[in-house]
């Protein structure tokens, strides 16, 4: 098969054979990713005409409840009965007129959360058939929605949450362990609208853009149970506070299961997932005539147990032209973890492209980005970084082991000295993990 161009042309403006153009084409396409899961442009159109009956009350937590919030405002305008409340990330404020946004930590959950959870969970208290409730969900709002069943601290919170993101343990088995100490998730938020009528909306963050792990769940059924919280904890070896120890045992923190009737009156819409932004993606390539393949939206795993797959196929490109053509781009989202044991800085994007570079050895023809979509990969506002056939050489020169650094799990550390890290700032949405992979 003959590509469509050579790399020594200018394509569409991009001069394919310089490293610079090579690096804003590749960052061209992870904005394009982000813009196209932008509340401003995703939420309006899957909005209900605001009601004239009752009244309605505007919740949400996550890293974009704020932006989707803001970008609901402007669609409904200032006519009829609405108001409400939705919490986001320090940082990741939007100024709104009617809805109050307020602020707490992630991810690791503080005071302002509960205090906020508290409030929004009063906004919705008491409510009547007549009434709605808009629920703005996206990424972050596990962190955010904060309210422990008793007599779990908000201390021993904390203490379980940190331990679930060093161990390794995937998004999925995190959030039902969540689910099972809170007072809000797992459905227990719908429930304390009923009789209500909730309409949701959610951002997905998560492989396979299951409701019940976006924000863990807080108007949706939980098939799952207090004993598979404590099967996850044991696989992990963590061992809880023994107030969230006696919560799961005893079962007192068991969330809202299917067919429950205080669920009756949820209805839930997916109106920005990661196979989206992939795709967006995948246009740009298309209309700059290189082709693109989208390898996946749910990948999992370790993060640089996926580099190493996701290079071996690069090289097989490079080298034998399967199983696809070169050039071509590789393209692929979902959520790796990363199982600390250094004391570096870092964040499962750029130690995947760090673990990445290590296995390609300084292969020619050969670049990636990778970064988080909602502009922190890890526990720094750092999105992610970039990759080239030069990058092993370049940290060799900085003084710089490829290896020892990934063993410390200081990928932030190697791309800022090498001036490769990528900053968006907050961008005020969340479709989790975007990776791209030029082969030339």
């Amino acid at each position: 098969m003959t590509p469509p161009f050579t790399f020594a042309e200018k394509t569409n403006g991009y001069d394919m054979s310089a490293s610079h153009d090579i690096r804003h084409f590749l960052d061209v396409l992870f904005r394009t990713a982000i813009r196209a899961a932008d509340p401003a442009f995703c939420l309006p159109p899957s909005l209900p005409p605001l009601s004239a009956r009752g009244k309605t009350v505007v919740i949400g937590a996550g890293k974009a409840a704020a932006a989707m919030a803001a970008a609901l405002e402007n669609h409904w305008g200032n006519q009829g009965n609405y108001s409400g409340i939705v919490i986001t990330r320090y940082g990741h404020e939007v100024p709104t007129s009617r809805i109050r946004v307020l602020s707490a930590a992630h991810p690791v959950p503080d005071a302002a959360g509960m205090e906020a959870t508290g409030q929004l969970m009063d906004a919705v208290t008491g409510l009547s058939a007549e009434d709605r409730v808009i629920c703005l969900i996206s990424g972050g709002g596990s962190a955010l929605l904060v309210k422990p069943v008793a007599p779990i601290t908000l201390g021993e919170k904390q203490e379980l949450n940190q331990k679930l993101l060093k161990s390794g343990a995937s998004i999925s088995e995190m959030n039902c362990v969540r689910r099972h100490i809170s007072q809000v998730k797992g459905g227990k938020l719908a429930a304390v609208c009923f009789p209500a009528q909730v309409h949701m909306f959610a951002i997905s963050d998560v492989p396979g853009d299951d409701f019940l792990d976006i924000a863990s769940g807080p108007t949706c059924a939980d098939p799952t149970t207090c004993d598979d919280a404590l099967a996850i904890l044991q696989r992990y070896g963590i061992a809880p506070a023994a107030s969230i120890l006696s919560v799961l045992q005893n079962k007192t923190g068991e969330t809202i299961k299917p067919g429950d009737a205080r669920l009756a009156n949820v209805t839930s819409a997916m109106i920005a997932t990661p196979q989206m932004a992939l795709q967006a993606a995948a246009d740009i390539c298309q209309q700059n005539g290189i082709p693109a393949h989208i390898m996946g939206d749910r990948i999992e795993g370790e993060a640089r147990d996926v580099a190493r797959v996701m290079a071996g196929i690069a090289l097989q490109i490079r080298h034998h032209g399967q199983p696809f053509a070169r050039p071509c781009i590789l393209l692929s989202g979902g959520e790796t973890t990363v199982t600390i044991r250094g004391r570096g800085r870092g964040g499962r994007n750029v130690e995947f492209l760090l673990a990445l570079a290590h296995a390609l050895k300084g292969e020619k023809g050969i670049y990636a980005i990778a970064g988080d979509t909602d502009g922190i990969d890890g526990l720094e506002e750092i999105a992610g970084a970039f990759i080239a056939p030069d990058t092993i050489a370049r940290a060799e020169k900085a003084g710089m082991n490829i290896g020892n650094e990934l063993a410390d799990n200081n990928a932030h550390g190697f791309f800022e000295k090498l001036g490769d890290s990528i900053i968006t700032g907050p961008t005020l949405t969340n479709v989790n993990d975007f990776r791209a992979i030029l082969v030339t």
